[in-house]
């Protein structure tokens, strides 16, 4: 009877595992395994739908040789300005991080910052990006080994209690932004600037230290954004007011140490494709997220082509402002402004 019984739960458990599928394939122990270091918590679109299925792509396609281990809320320590210095010194193997948060490191890549350049198509201006990396960028991601670089969905006003409807009702306000070409659009606009990495503004917006921030909107649910401001203001179209750009980069030792199977593995997984599916995933987060605050009693304002006309009067200069500024670094701004224009509306049907 006993081994009767045996036989027959062997019977039931091969039978369930070949319907169901349950039992995954095991590998080997690895012979390789990295840090990956982020900034935001893990129930963010950056880390469940972007970073989580990469990672458990690259590790299914090494057959387990590779094994990634994900830090997310900067649990390795440290803050978030701070991550691509870790990166450089190996402290960790691979971080997602804002390229703004170290100021002047990465002046190139602001060009798709600054207002109305990135117009509201993130795959677009993503693949803008792959596409000028070797002639435009790459100079600037030396000391790294970039994997995919890409921008938010653009930079919308999430405001505490005072609506904006017009250029003038930004005048004097106070609004977080964690960039210097962020800092540039509020001054342009009669705004004060002020600067801070994401994890710190919801308390920032509760003690009314600022009055709202300028951020995309899939930020929203993991911040809990939506609980602490009553307006979310936007142009017609989804049309922002500059976006920010990220990497996600590795040690260069930590690539290198690898054979070349393996970097192909990592190579196939980071290129032109995940450039398009990142965008996709932080354009279907928008979505996600102005619902949860529409829904929350939040109103959603879209100014319209009129106003919109004016901001991008009061704008423009923030571009002069930066060709000027990279110019004396030897970065000929004008041509990278005309490149990124062109190489964007090359890719505007790309969804």
């Amino acid at each position: 009877m006993k081994i009767i019984f045996k036989s027959f739960i062997v019977s039931v458990f091969a039978a369930a595992v070949f319907v169901t599928g349950a039992i995954k394939p095991t590998f080997a122990a690895p012979e390789f395994t990295f840090k990956f270091h982020h900034l935001l918590g893990p129930k963010s679109p950056a880390h469940s739908k972007m970073i989580m299925p990469w990672v458990e792509r690259v590790e299914k396609a090494s057959k387990g040789r590779i094994k990634i281990d994900v830090y997310p809320s900067m649990s390795l320590g440290g803050k978030p300005p701070q991550l691509i210095r870790q990166l450089r010194d190996g402290v960790v193997d691979m971080i997602w991080t804002v390229n703004g948060y170290t100021a002047g490191q990465f002046p190139r890549s602001e060009v798709f910052e600054l207002p109305f350049i990135h117009t509201n198509n993130l795959v677009a201006t993503n693949l803008a990006m792959y596409e000028m990396f070797n002639e435009y960028l790459a100079e600037e991601y030396k000391s790294v080994h970039p994997l995919v670089l890409h921008v938010h969905a653009g930079q919308g006003f999430q405001m505490v209690d005072k609506a904006i409807r017009k250029v003038e009702d930004v005048e004097g306000l106070k609004i977080r932004i964690p960039t210097r070409t962020g800092a540039w659009i509020l001054e342009a606009l009669g705004a004060n600037p002020v600067g801070m990495p994401v994890p710190e503004l919801p308390q920032a917006l509760s003690k009314k230290v600022v009055d709202g921030a300028l951020i995309p909107w899939e930020i929203i649910a993991p911040l809990k954004i939506h609980e602490l401001t009553q307006y979310q203001i936007e142009g017609v179209n989804r049309t922002r007011f500059g976006t920010t750009t990220f990497q996600i980069s590795m040690n260069k030792n930590s690539y290198n140490s690898l054979p070349a199977d393996l970097k192909k593995v990592i190579d196939d997984l980071s290129g032109i494709e995940f450039a398009k599916e990142v965008g996709r995933i932080w354009t279907n987060s928008e979505v996600g997220g102005i619902n949860l605050a529409v829904k929350s009693g939040n109103e959603h304002i879209e100014i319209g082509e009129d106003e919109l006309k004016r901001f991008r009067a009061k704008l423009e200069p923030v571009v002069e402002r930066w060709i000027s500024e990279v110019e004396k670094k030897g970065i000929d701004g004008r041509k990278l402004v005309d490149a990124a224009r062109t190489a964007i509306a090359k890719y505007s049907n790309e969804m």
